[in-house]
């Protein structure tokens, strides 16, 4: 990736500028995949699966807690940084009054405690990361390492200490290391991913119906992009040989990546759309060549000259 310069000003308008591995891996459009295998992964931990079960509508659609988390990552990468500042006292005073039963120990826990914070935080980026890396889009392991790096600013965002964060390869791997011990496949977290497997639509939803069997591969590669140590745990599909996953895919990727930015942005919220719309406008506004959307500002080439040149 290059080093190519860019204003310090840039810095005002949007949360991670074009410059920052965040911006590469969160354009990438196999976060779709990695959003689907966050979830996933996150419902092997007994507490923050029944906190998203006592407290939200994901029986109903669990489609819309995807999106809500599409918004949120977003407005933390995307938006500027009143935007992200404001959607981190939403999400953290939404989390301050919830409340999650635990029914093995009939005792009560808050949502925000920083344990299941941090669990949901590192199956997130991980997944992001991983699918990114394996669809495709070439990141270096240093890259790697820095996408985790800025992430810990994300984290700040829902209540977390940077500094308690993972912030390279290695001290994730050692995170999930340690807490394996605490991951158990409840029947919540069954019928979790059989939802995203095989979504029972709601009834307003019920006339997407017709294309449900277009999404069962989907749902199966999210499934198979999971480590094989969270898999086999599972049990839900019999295994199939690795580089097929990785073709599988790849191919996504090509697919989704091939979309005009218009067009994939209408999988999103209203309110996202407007959020992106606004960062286009600042940036281009700030000198930066907007005409092929957000993705094409991936190309340094694409981004206003550094002062004196």
């Amino acid at each position: 990736m290059s080093d190519h310069s860019v204003p310090a000003s840039v810095d005002d308008i949007v949360v991670r500028p074009p410059h920052t591995v965040t911006w590469q891996v969160h354009l990438d459009r196999t976060m779709w995949v990695g959003g689907v295998r966050g979830l996933m992964l996150q419902a092997l931990h007994p507490l923050a699966m029944r906190g998203v079960w006592q407290n939200s509508t994901f029986q109903d659609d669990p489609f819309g807690r995807l999106r809500r988390t599409a918004d949120f990552v977003g407005r933390v990468t995307f938006g500027s940084p009143e935007e992200a500042d404001e959607i981190g006292r939403r999400v953290r005073g939404i989390h301050r009054r919830l409340r999650v039963s635990d029914p093995d120990t009939g005792r009560t826990h808050r949502v925000d405690e920083p344990e299941l914070l941090l669990w949901v935080h590192c199956a997130e980026v991980s997944s992001y990361l991983e699918v990114a890396r394996r669809g495709g889009l070439g990141l270096t392991g240093r890259q790697a390492d820095r996408y985790l790096d800025e992430q810990r600013r994300s984290a700040t965002y829902v209540g977390l200490h940077r500094d308690d964060v993972p912030g390279s390869r290695a001290e994730l791997a050692a995170y999930f290391a340690h807490v394996r011990a605490e991951l158990r496949v409840t029947e919540e977290a069954v019928a979790a991913v059989r939802f995203l497997l095989w979504p029972r639509l709601p009834r307003r939803l019920r006339w997407l119906s017709a294309g449900l069997p277009a999404y069962v591969p989907f749902g199966a590669l999210c499934y198979y992009t999971l480590p094989g140590w969270a898999r086999r745990m599972y049990g839900l599909l019999p295994e199939v040989p690795r580089p097929v996953v990785t073709a599988a895919l790849r191919a996504f990727r090509l697919a989704a990546n091939s979309l005009p930015e218009p067009a994939h942005d209408r999988a999103f919220m209203p309110a996202t759309r407007t959020m992106l719309r606004a960062s286009r406008e600042r940036l281009g506004a700030a000198g930066y060549d907007v005409s092929r959307g957000l993705r094409g500002l991936r190309d340094p080439r694409r981004w206003p000259e550094p002062p004196g040149r």
